[in-house]
């Protein structure tokens, strides 16, 4: 059972898993209400046209379609978790939560229930076993423009042993050009640039028609606590942000915290955003063995981030303290610090 979005990327897995002799059907979610959307992006990413595309492109196939209704389960899981998130001054990553509770969760849950042996996705990372033990490693995809291994670092040895991802090989230009000599619809529709519930990034837009909050103006603060300025709510701001601060200092300021108890936002020059050392927790580590002592590894705290070389340790149940060779830039609480080692995804956590 694929999980189709409508996209090329699905459409493509589906195509490649069948020339691989596969018995394959297709399956689309529905996530959210429309009614979370501005209103001139009804049509964006998880709309009823892309739930068509996806059935226009089973119907070339001639594979069945089906439509899996997780609205009650995404608004729990990923637009609360969101919304929790922004208003307590953390920067969320929701394609991770979705990822981890929606797709490699309830999907797959979903579909072992009705006798598939296994689920796949668009997604671009590949998928080893070892021989000697047989344990299944997520590896980055081979064209590192695309991959998307980052994302998936919730997975785990029975996640991967029911998961194939028929992309990890291919270039973003192959797969439109397998799509477009496999006459498939899809073939030039443009990649989904934006979270699928905030299509136009206006995020605090989201948060204000999602939560009902009208946050009034706050103070910007300086490193010491005095009064610089004022903004215009604390949640319409994120660690790192240097642009949109809605007024001028006369040097170039970067938001360094966020603090909803206070309605303040603390901004700083761009030297006071770096750290050596941060915490994770909710670890998952994706071999399932525990870590007991300190070992080296690549870092990444951003989709986007080259690789960092840091030493991770255990520090508490689930809990690794990561320290950087070379201070890093940013590295929001909320947002996600994966770990690699040489091509493999050893697992990561959420930084607190």
């Amino acid at each position: 059972m694929v999980g189709m979005s409508g996209g090329v990327d699905s459409s493509v897995a589906a195509l490649l898993l069948m020339r691989e002799g596969y018995e394959v059907v297709g399956a689309t979610f529905k996530l959210f209400s429309d009614d979370f959307l501005p209103e001139r992006e009804k049509s964006g990413c998880c709309s009823l046209d892309d739930v068509n595309d996806a059935r226009f492109v089973c119907e070339s196939l001639g594979i069945a379609h089906y439509v899996l209704n997780y609205k009650d389960l995404f608004q729990k899981k990923v637009l609360d978790y969101f919304a929790k998130a922004y208003l307590s001054g953390r920067t969320p990553n929701p394609c991770i939560a979705c990822n981890r509770h929606i797709k490699f969760d309830a999907f797959l849950k979903k579909a072992v229930s009705m006798g598939f042996d296994y689920i796949s996705t668009g997604h671009y990372a590949k998928i080893t076993r070892r021989p000697e033990s047989g344990e299944f490693e997520l590896h980055k995809a081979l064209h590192s423009a695309k991959d998307q291994s980052y994302v998936l670092y919730r997975q785990t040895q029975e996640s991967l042993s029911r998961l194939l991802l028929p992309l990890g090989g291919l270039s973003k230009e192959e797969v439109r050009k397998t799509a477009e000599e496999a006459g498939l619809r899809v073939y030039k529709k443009p990649d989904s640039q934006d979270i699928c519930f905030v299509p136009d990034g206006d995020y605090p837009g989201f948060i204000r028609r999602y939560s009902g909050l009208e946050s009034g103006e706050g103070n910007f603060l300086d490193a010491g606590g005095k009064i610089i300025g004022r903004h215009k709510g604390y949640y319409k701001y994120t660690v790192g942000q240097r642009r949109g601060l809605g007024m001028g200092f006369g040097e170039r300021f970067y938001v360094l915290k966020v603090l909803p108890e206070s309605n303040a936002v603390v901004l700083g020059r761009e030297s006071e955003l770096y750290t050596r050392e941060v915490y994770i927790s909710g670890v998952n580590i994706i071999s399932g063995r525990d870590i007991q002592e300190a070992f080296e590894c690549g870092v990444k705290t951003r989709y986007s981030q080259t690789e960092q070389r840091a030493t991770a340790a255990p520090a508490g149940e689930k809990r690794l303290k990561i320290v950087f060779e070379k201070s890093q830039k940013a590295a929001a609480s909320g947002q996600s610090a994966v770990l690699y080692s040489g091509e493999i995804v050893l697992g990561g956590g959420e930084i607190e």
